[in-house]
């Protein structure tokens, strides 16, 4: 209403002025003298030219306002497009181009600061496109290879600037970010592993690496290091080449390292040459997989063990005869100690007469000798159980023999120094004694199963243990009837002697002391089971064997059935028959010192 009454004072203002003219150009035209057909011609000419201008101004307004309604259009459609790139959807227009109280210049004054920041808020969502864009397409290019299409796809989706799109496109940054670290740290535990197999095969790192790709060994700090799919195969493939040839360089190295540990252990080597090698030899014995000592899978260490062993297979070719005879040597020992027989094929003469003659590769000739000791330790271990039932029998059999000796010391219940000892023992030997039987049947039990399980018979030095022992149980079977024997003629010496005694009085007679006395000065034992220690021939088969002669194991064992080894022919007296000459020239003398003895001439 305020617009209109400005109007209407404009156009009543304008009337006045103009009827004010009018009024003064007709007086003119009176004062002139001009006719009323002039006066009417002029008036409408000026009419017609009023209405021009008017007509003119008219349409001037009508293009203005077409323009400014077309602005407020486009302003309009740019918010709209703006507000839907940006996915704006709660913004209000101040300005409705169906408002009619509203002039359109108002409107489009209105407008133009919301579009303005809306320009501002895309120029900054572009930007943090762009940068993030950016970022990918840098990421990327290491990963895959650089391309345009990501900066393409940028400029043709402008239009979507929306925060969902930022929000993806930042997750992807995020995917390719760890994706890139996830390569980078793989890259860089391949270089790892790729420089430490390097330094153990002594191989050049940096020419290495850069075969695959020169930034793995960048000397600059500009160029960063490639993480795409080709570098990490190429990785992948140098780290199994490099496996391949440490394994290889490994078993060659183990091979001659065998070979020198054989050449040393031949030739006795010194443990200060053999401590050169001391950090070769102590790497081998690992497997190749936990090696990590720089160099010591190189060429030159492989080249540097080579010739120090064929240098000691030259020394060695001088040397096999030395060789021979003291493995030959060795596997005697072993025998001995063993109890068996050595194979006679490579003794130690005729080795070194098939040596002199060169018949014989002196390799095989060792290389036979050391078959034989490893034979004949797996035997050993086979026999053990057995050994160890022998060692216990011969124990048992020196504590037999030290019983003995001790009852038939006469002062052995004295209280001197020791005595209750000997007492103790002497208690514990006799348990032991009455085990023997029960020892030698188990024993030879044992050795049966044993010849069973291994189709072989049992020989200690030679001769079968079976035989062994059987004649041990005979002669100690014998042994004991001659002790029998023994008492029941003492008995009678006995009587024979309270007899004497009774007519002539109770003086001793010489002849007793010394009859039943040994030659060995020890007095004949008195029936606790023992039997004189000192072993002899005799043609008689009442012998016991019992190795009591022998105090050292060792010697024991060896000495005892060396002579056992003669039971095949004669058989061995073990007990002194001494024993009963002696009572028979006792029991002869008695009774022919008697007056009515048939024995009295």
């Amino acid at each position: 209403m305020l617009e209109i009454g400005r109007s209407n004072a404009l156009f009543f203002r304008t009337n006045t002025s103009c009827n004010n003219l009018l009024r003064e150009l007709q007086q003119i035209w009176v004062e002139i003298g001009e006719s009323e057909a002039e006066k009417e011609r002029m008036l409408m000419e000026l009419e017609r030219e009023c209405l021009e201008i008017y007509q003119r101004k008219v349409d001037e307004a009508a293009n203005s306002k077409a323009r400014l309604h077309q602005s407020v259009a486009s302003v309009e459609a740019e918010v709209a497009s703006l507000m839907a790139a940006l996915g704006v959807l709660n913004i209000n227009l101040p300005i409705k181009v169906d408002r009619g109280s509203e002039s359109l210049k108002e409107k489009l004054a209105a407008v133009t600061p919301l579009v303005e920041d809306l320009r501002l808020q895309k120029e900054e969502r572009v930007k943090q496109f762009s940068d993030i864009k950016a970022q990918i397409d840098k990421i990327s290019g290491e990963i895959s290879g650089y391309s345009d299409s990501l900066n393409k796809s940028l400029t043709l989706q402008e239009q979507d600037l929306t925060l969902r799109k930022l929000n993806e496109y930042q997750t992807h940054l995020r995917t390719l970010q760890k994706d890139k670290s996830d390569r980078l740290n793989k890259v860089l535990g391949y270089v790892n592993e790729v420089h430490t197999l390097c330094g153990v095969l002594g191989v050049d790192f940096s020419q290495t690496v850069c075969e695959i790709h020169p930034s793995l060994h960048r000397t600059d700090q500009e160029q960063s290091t490639n993480i795409s799919d080709n570098t990490l195969e190429g990785l992948e493939q140098m780290i199994q080449k490099l496996k391949t040839e440490r394994r290889v360089r490994f078993q060659k190295l183990k091979d001659v390292v065998a070979s020198l540990f054989e050449l040393w252990n031949l030739m006795d080597t010194p443990q200060e040459e053999r401590s050169k090698f001391g950090r070769v030899t102590y790497f081998v014995r690992s497997s190749d997989s936990t090696i990590t000592e720089p160099g010591i899978l190189s060429t030159e260490t492989i080249e540097q063990v080579s010739a120090e062993v064929e240098c000691l297979s030259k020394q060695k070719a001088s040397k096999m005869k030395e060789l021979v005879m003291k493995r030959r040597s060795e596997l005697e020992d072993l025998c001995r100690l063993t109890h068996i027989q050595p194979d006679t094929s490579t003794s130690a003469e005729k080795s070194s007469a098939l040596i002199d003659s060169g018949l014989v590769d002196p390799s095989e000739l060792l290389a036979n000798i050391e078959a034989q000791i490893n034979k004949i330790k797996d035997e050993a271990q086979s026999r053990k159980d057995i050994m160890d039932r022998i060692d216990r029998w011969l124990s048992a059999c020196e504590e037999e023999n030290w019983l003995e000796e001790y009852n038939l010391d006469a002062n052995r219940y004295s209280a001197g120094r020791g005595g209750h000892v000997n007492l103790k023992r002497a208690e514990r030997a006799r348990v032991t004694i009455n085990k023997i039987p029960a020892m030698v049947d188990n024993l030879i039990k044992k050795t049966l199963v044993w010849e069973d399980e291994t189709h072989k018979s049992f020989l200690y030095d030679g001769v079968r243990l079976v035989n062994i022992l059987e004649d041990y149980k005979l002669t100690r079977k014998q042994q004991e009837e001659e002790k029998k024997r023994y008492r029941d003629q003492k008995k009678r010496q006995d009587l024979l002697l309270t007899q004497r005694e009774s007519i002539y009085g109770s003086k001793p007679s010489p002849r007793r002391s010394s009859s039943f006395r040994k030659p060995n000065g020890f007095s004949i034992s008195n029936g606790n089971g023992s039997v004189p220690p000192t072993p002899r021939r005799s043609s008689t088969p009442d012998v016991l064997l019992t190795p009591r002669s022998y105090s050292g194991h060792h010697h024991r064992q060896n000495g005892y059935f060396k002579e056992v080894r003669r039971l095949t022919s004669t058989p061995l007296n073990f007990v002194a028959m001494q024993k009963e000459d002696t009572v028979s020239t006792t029991y002869t003398s008695i009774y022919s010192s008697e007056p009515d003895s048939p024995l009295q001439g």
